[in-house]
């Protein structure tokens, strides 16, 4: 029996020495493959460093103005007898819109012609009597006179016939109609709207502190989902020489080209 347990012992030790000497060997081998372990490069992007301008840039809500925007009007009384334009339409300067009644002012105008004839021939043959000594030559400065005033009262109702041809004062887009055949129009009455769309203002404010870095000349951008104007590059015509007192903003004009307005 106690050879039988020193047998075992033996055989356990010998057990624990081996399991030993194979971790030892492990741990040994371990060692020797960290030393010799070496570190992958560290990778290194590189870039080219170059000098740059990032423009300032100032955000301002601007209106649309027209350049030019009247409404159209009678210079004198009468009845419309013929409309010549249709609402919303293009116009160039000094067409006609709108002519109204001259039949009066054409007989004037008759009656003025004939005067202004009898004048003349009056005046002619006074000049031929004063040749020949036969009437004074106060009378003769009188018949000048009155064919001078005859002619002044031709031109004037020429003009005036003129003056009932309503035409557009410069080239632009018609608003809507604001008279119908045969009304009576005294001075002054509206006819239609007319703005000049090419170029138009876009006006804006911003903060007095802002005002020292713009300048007449310098270049802007309008951006309007709503409008053709979108991302069109203007320039700056105008700075206003007054502060608002209540918020301190500046009213800037900026115009721009606008070929399909």
């Amino acid at each position: 029996m106690r050879k039988r347990m020193v047998f075992m012992l033996a055989v356990m030790t010998l057990f624990i020495t081996t399991l030993g000497l194979v971790k030892v060997a492990q741990i040994r081998a371990a060692i020797a493959q960290h030393a010799s372990f070496q570190m992958p490069p560290e990778a290194v992007t590189t870039v080219v460093a170059r000098q740059d301008e990032w423009p300032a840039s100032l955000s301002a809500i601007g209106s649309v103005m027209a350049v030019h925007g009247v409404t159209v009007s009678a210079d004198l009384p009468g009845l419309v007898d013929r409309i010549e334009f249709d609402s919303g339409r293009k116009v160039a300067a000094g067409e006609v819109l709108v002519r109204l009644d001259t039949d009066q002012e054409q007989a004037q105008l008759a009656a003025a012609a004939a005067q202004s004839e009898l004048a003349n021939l009056n005046l002619a043959r006074a000049t031929q009597l004063l040749e020949k000594g036969v009437v004074a030559e106060a009378e003769h400065d009188r018949f000048a006179a009155e064919a001078k005033t005859a002619e002044a009262h031709v031109g004037e109702m020429r003009a005036t016939i003129q003056r009932k041809t309503i035409r557009a004062p410069f080239a632009g887009v018609l608003g809507l109609r604001q008279v119908n055949l045969g009304q009576y129009l005294k001075g002054g009455d509206p006819v239609v709207p007319l703005q000049s769309m090419d170029p138009i203002y876009v006006n804006f404010s911003v903060p007095q502190q802002d005002v020292a870095s713009l300048k007449v000349g310098a270049q802007v951008r309008v951006a309007a989902d709503s409008m053709r104007l979108t991302r069109s590059v203007g320039t700056i015509t105008a700075i206003n020489s007054q502060v608002d007192e209540a918020t301190r903003n500046v009213q800037v004009q900026a115009t721009f080209r606008n070929p399909l307005g």
